[in-house]
Parts: C-alpha cells; structure tokens; sequence
C-alpha cells in the first residue's frame, strides 16, 4: 500500500475544457459600473450627442457622474449635450441609481432564465442583502415602485410647467428631472440648476418628495408596503425613518437661523420662503445634489453643516450615498454604549450583532481615509480655497454633486481624482476593500493585550 506523504507532490491535472471562472460578486459589479461608464462616454461623444465638440475626459466624467448618480458636471448639461445627449445621461442615470443588477435580474425573468448561484451573490452583494430567496420579488418591486413614482413626479412637473415652458419642452423637463430627482442625480438642465424655484411651493416639494423617497431606500418602502404598523416594521426601517426625520429636522432649523439674515440667500426672501428655501437645502445633500441657493454664497457654518450631511448620505438598497443613516445610528449608538459600559450595543430591544458594527466602523473610516486622501492630492493638483476643495471631495465621495463651482475648473489630473471619487463613492468603500483583503483561516490564537487609548 502506498501512503500519501506532504513531501510528495500531487500530479497537476488540465483544467476541463468549458470550465467556467468565477469572479467575486463586488469584481463583477464593479466592471458592470465601468462597462456602462464606457458605453456612455462613448454615446455622449458622439456628434449628435452635444452642440459644441468636448473631449474623452469630460465625456467620461460626465458619463461616471451620471451612472453614479453624481451630478458633478464639467459642461453645463443643458447647453452643451443636445436632447439626444440629455437622453443618454437620463437613461444613464437610470441604469446606476436603479441598480444594473435590478435590471439584469427582471430581463432574466422575462426571457425564461432562472437565477443561478453566481447571479444570486452577486446580486445580494447589489441589494445588500442577506436573504437569496427574495430577490425575484424584490427586484420586480424596485422596479414597479420606481416607475409608479417616476410617473406621478413626471406628470405633476410637466401639468405645472405647461403655462411656463409649453407642452413639449414641460414635458421634456418634467421627463428629465424626476429621473433626476427620484434617482438623487442632481442633474439639472441649467446653470444655476433650480435656484429660480426658490420660493416655488410645487416644484420645491415635488422635487424633494422625489429625492428623500428614492434616498429612504426601496427596502424600508418593501417593509412599510407589507408590514403598516410601526411595532412589526423591521429594526433597520424603523432606525431609518426615525434617524431621516431627526437628521433633517436639525438641519432645517440649522440653516434657518444661521442664513436667517444672509443678504446673498435666505434674507430677501418672505419668511415662507426663507422655510422653503430651508427645506429644500437641507434635504438635497442627503446626496440630491440640486440647490435653490447659492452654494458659494452660504456662511462657513451652513457649509459645515452640508459636509456632514453629505458624509452620512442616506439609506441602504437606494438610490442615495455616503456612509448612510443608519451606519452613522449604529456609530452613535455604539459610542453611547460603550460610555454605558454596556455589553453590547441594543437598540429597540434588539442587540447589534458585533460584525455590523465592526463594518459600520470599517467603513466610516476608510472612507474618512479616502477623502483625506483625495482632498490631500486635490491640494497639490488645483489653485482653490481649501474649503472648496474639502467641498468638492466630500461632494464626489458621498455622489451628491453640490459644488461651490472648483468642479467646472478642475484641471485634468483634478477630474480623474473626482471620477475615482465619485465612482467609489457608489460603489462603497467596503465593496473596493474586499479586493485588497482576502479572509484569513487560523487556528493560531496571541494572548490579548491592553492599550492606552485617548
């Protein structure tokens, strides 16, 4: 009998011919992305696409802040990309904030195909989810929701706009900013993008309606559409709703009373307005993007205050960015429980597995890290105030698309820092992590230590 031994070396065998190659579901996401970013680039090049020629730079620029629901533009969208162009960076829009997995998996329904193992993971690692046999049925739900909002946005923009734009132009605007609003895109089809709406009650709160509804998170929708009571709603919904309510209350009253009496925004305007105009700003960069007041013309603490909002975003499984609203919940929480030097951390009588909030933590630091870095090489490459720098980068990462106008100035080494940023800034910080770590297995356990910390 001839026994195996470690030293001898097993015969090498070919692989089978037709064997397949399995890539990590956040690989096959991620060149999903860049597929999409690289048939638009291509598209918005094109001559019918825009008036005035632009370069390879500015068109994938456009084409990533557009497919990561960014909103950060190089060219004014509404001058220089004709309506075929404005299409494109509709449809492109869409296809990002929806979700290509969503789409994928609802056309594999349709033409008979059945989901395998590999399309699963990768499409749980899209929804976020943990759960493979629900995701039949909640694509087919992301996708019905979003286009029952999308039309009722559609049709209330395009009924008021009539009077002042004409049948065929309101319609075209209404088409486009509710794929943008829903979406958290913040692509307008003007400079100063919905400043003249200041004031205006219809499109202020239709546009807001859109963005908070899209940046809330399809799952909480799905829980709130099967479960109407707030005591059998899940802990997440239940986190998110209360944790948007309480952030933009804040914020609302925030920039109230500090722009109260600004010249340059909220003074000349009656004290509706002033409300309105509140509103408005303080909801959009929960990663919208659009704005009704000046951005540069905002006291230094009301920028502070926006920062903080774009860094935490929205919520999970939306169209929305940033670390999101519940990971910043989990990060308070965990901090107020270890000053309570509890145990674990528990909320709504539930405890907080260690592992979420490990990653909560992972991920706010290394994006805090990935901004540092980027507002650091942002420094070297451009001639601009620091704020507007700190700014512009918080503002990719988090895919909000505010600017305080560096955006439309960058020089090229500038702009392939904002793509990285902002195509980062939708894909996830973790997603790109799970490159660069590979799961260790040991058995090797070191005796535990104590630290001095703080």
């Amino acid at each position: 009998m001839i026994l195996w031994h470690p030293s001898i070396t097993p015969i090498e065998r070919k692989p089978k011919a037709g064997k397949k190659l399995f890539a990590a579901p956040p690989l096959i996401l991620c060149g999903s992305f860049v597929v999409l970013i690289l048939l638009g680039s291509v598209l918005l090049k094109l001559p019918i696409a825009t008036d005035v020629p632009i370069s390879w730079l500015q068109s994938i620029f456009t084409a990533t802040s557009a497919v990561t629901v960014t909103g950060l533009v190089v060219v004014d969208t509404g001058t220089v990309f004709t309506p075929f162009g404005q299409i494109v960076i509709a449809i492109l829009i869409q296809c990002g904030g929806l979700g290509l997995m969503t789409f994928a998996i609802v056309t594999l329904i349709a033409l008979g195909g059945k989901i395998g193992f590999l399309q699963s993971t990768v499409a749980r690692e899209a929804f976020n989810q943990t759960d493979s046999s629900t995701l039949v049925s909640t694509a087919k739900s992301v996708i019905i929701f979003a286009l029952i909002v999308e039309c009722i946005g559609m049709l209330i923009l395009t009924l008021y706009w009539r009077n002042e734009l004409g049948w065929e132009k309101s319609l075209f605007h209404g088409f486009f900013y509710t794929i943008s609003a829903f979406n958290n895109a913040g692509f307008a089809l003007s400079a100063d993008s919905l400043m003249p709406y200041v004031d205006d009650v219809v499109v202020n709160i239709t546009i807001t309606s859109l963005f908070v509804i899209g940046g809330l998170g399809f799952s909480v929708w799905i829980d709130l559409n099967r479960n109407r009571k707030w005591a059998r709603l899940t802990v997440y919904s239940r986190m998110m709703i209360l944790g948007t309510i309480f952030i933009n209350a804040i914020a609302v009253i925030l920039i109230y009373l500090i722009e109260y009496d600004n010249p340059n925004t909220l003074a000349p305007l009656s004290e509706s307005g002033k409300w309105l105009a509140s509103w408005f700003q303080a909801l959009t960069p929960r990663t919208a993007g659009f704005n009704t007041l000046a951005i540069d013309q905002l006291e230094d603490a009301t920028t502070a205050v926006m920062l903080m909002l774009m860094f935490i975003g929205g919520g999970s499984m939306s169209t929305a960015s940033g670390i999101k609203v519940v990971t910043f919940m989990i990060l308070i929480l965990a901090t107020y429980s270890y000053f309570r030097r509890d145990e674990a951390v528990y909320v709504f009588k539930r405890e907080i597995p260690k592992e979420t909030v490990s990653k909560a933590f992972a991920l706010t630091i290394m994006s805090i890290g990935v901004s540092f870095l980027a507002i650091f090489s942002l420094l070297l490459s451009e001639k601009a105030p620091m704020l507007d720098i700190i700014f512009e980068a918080i503002s990719a990462l988090g895919t909000v698309g505010l600017s305080r106008g560096l955006t439309a100035n960058l020089s090229s080494s500038g702009e392939l820092i904002i793509i990285f940023l902002m195509f980062m800034g939708r894909l996830g910080p973790l997603t790109l992590a799970y490159f660069l770590a590979s799961p260790r297995i040991t058995k090797l356990r070191y005796p535990s230590t104590k630290l001095a910390i703080g």
